[in-house]
């Protein structure tokens, strides 16, 4: 897979009017499993996402070395060649949150997601400064769930809502290697009312960049 910036710099050099660009959109659904292509698919067409994370960043605001440091960690065995791909296929996905029609990102934050060490502490301090310029913009928010606020109906888990422009609205539950799209009106709507109760009890924006900044300012220099 390669980088995500390399086809528009083709592009640029061979005067090839997007043909490039085209080919890289395709590619990069095909390094991901057919179980994620639709939900790729319809993440790309959302106009708002929104997520609860429970154990690590969500992979849409993670930086290249978080998201190195976790797939190594999570495929030990991989060489150095399939992580690189993972990491570029990964990052290519970030384009969305950059062009004109980007979606409204929410993103809750389950207070372990900041907490777990991922990569040591250089890696966790430029994933947590990253994340602060997100907390609350015209593009999105953020909110810290802390872990106070103990047990709720996503506990342990990682879900997420894409809401398409006609307004349906569609659910994915991953785990550890593999996720379930959710369709049915019925289902996604009682997760919808989980997450509806997270964000309110969930830390403000102001409340979750100040945390945000404590935990970054506990690490060890």
């Amino acid at each position: 897979m390669p980088p995500p910036d390399l086809a528009e710099l083709l592009d640029a050099a061979f005067g090839t009017d997007g043909i490039f660009g085209k080919v890289y959109a395709l590619a990069k659904r095909e390094v991901h499993p057919d179980r994620y292509r639709r939900h790729m698919e319809l993440e790309a067409r959302a106009r708002v996402i929104e997520q609860y994370a429970g154990q690590v960043i969500p992979g849409l605001v993670q930086t290249e070395d978080y998201a190195r440091a976790l797939f190594r960690g999570g495929n030990p065995g991989a060489s150095d060649d399939r992580i690189e791909e993972l990491v570029n296929a990964r990052l290519s996905r970030q384009e969305l949150l950059r062009g004109k029609s980007s979606p409204y990102l929410s993103l809750i934050l389950d207070e372990a997601s900041l907490r777990r060490q991922i990569g040591g502490n250089d890696v966790m301090r430029a994933q947590l400064t990253a994340l602060i310029p997100m907390v609350d913009t015209p593009a999105g928010v953020v909110q810290v769930l802390p872990f106070g606020h103990g047990a709720h109906p996503l506990t342990g888990g990682s879900m997420r809502f894409l809401t398409l422009a006609d307004r349906s609205v569609v659910a994915w539950d991953e785990s550890i290697d593999s996720g379930i799209l959710l369709e049915d009106p019925e289902v996604v709507t009682a997760y919808q009312r989980a997450y509806d109760l997270l964000k309110a009890y969930a830390m403000s924006p102001s409340r979750t960049a100040a945390f945000i900044t404590s935990v970054l300012e506990a690490l060890p220099s």
